[in-house]
């Protein structure tokens, strides 16, 4: 039967946040974090803010990733970020794959499969954000976008490497709508996601993957959604750019966990 981890938490702040902002929400964070222990704490400010959130965050568990990054280590790509930039900032962790970067601004799976290698060649651990769109789901095909972006996501990774990558499974018709999938929606999808893993890595491999839920995530729905077996934490958008929501649902996620355990 699989163990069950704490809770990760991570807060995707998007284009949110100036640099004084950022230092003041970092600090209520991490003054803060203690109180949600034992959910692990991750914040992705804006390029512009991970520096100084690194300096706030410094000493204290929360961890600190961005939002993107591009895939070759350096050369002539204005406007572009290095996964080793963002080593020298500070991260441990970065989102690859998020529906508005895939949707917004055309980024493929092969792109998204790029940036995740790219992620663990330097040392990063990557969230990959998979997820369909509403016409998607009410066409039936929510399995098949799952297992292709899954898949091209995970190409060519060595079976150590994919230890080190985090799942997100944020669906695209929940995210900044106010509309939640259901616990058992989000379930249905995450025990796909590691019934897949397992056929690709083995059954020990899927019942350690950190496979997160995104999308309306707030305190009050956190518990419910933890409270199913294949949901390992949340990545949260609107509601982690206040410190008291995203440590309520930290908060209410570990209250969850320590039901289950």
């Amino acid at each position: 039967m699989r163990r069950r981890s704490a809770p990760f938490v991570a807060g995707n702040w998007k284009m949110y946040k100036t640099l004084p902002e950022a230092a003041a929400l970092a600090g209520a964070i991490r003054e803060a974090a203690p109180g949600a222990a034992p959910a692990e704490l991750v914040v992705l400010p804006p390029f512009t803010s991970l520096a100084e959130a690194a300096r706030c965050l410094a000493g204290s568990a929360v961890g600190l990733g961005a939002q993107n990054l591009h895939w070759e280590s350096q050369g002539a790509f204005t406007g572009e970020i290095s996964a080793a930039m963002l080593v020298d900032a500070g991260c441990r962790y970065v989102a690859v794959g998020h529906s508005e970067r895939r949707h917004i601004f055309g980024e493929s799976d092969a792109d998204a499969g790029r940036k995740v290698r790219a992620a663990l060649k330097a040392g990063l651990h990557p969230i990959l954000c998979v997820g369909e769109t509403l016409e998607e789901r009410e066409a039936g095909r929510t399995f098949e976008v799952i297992n292709r972006q899954l898949m091209a996501g995970l190409e060519g990774i060595e079976d150590g490497l994919r230890a080190r990558v985090i799942l997100a499974y944020e669906p695209v018709w929940a995210i900044g709508t106010g509309r939640t999938a259901s616990p058992g929606q989000a379930e249905e999808v995450h025990a796909y996601i590691r019934g897949r893993l397992a056929q690709k890595t083995g059954q020990d491999g899927a019942d350690c993957a950190i496979i997160l839920y995104g999308g309306s995530v707030k305190p009050a729905n956190a518990y419910s959604l933890f409270k199913e077996r294949d949901i390992d934490g949340f990545l949260v958008g609107g509601a982690s750019l206040e410190a008291e929501s995203f440590l309520g649902i930290a908060r209410e996620a570990v209250r969850a966990y320590k039901e289950v355990l």
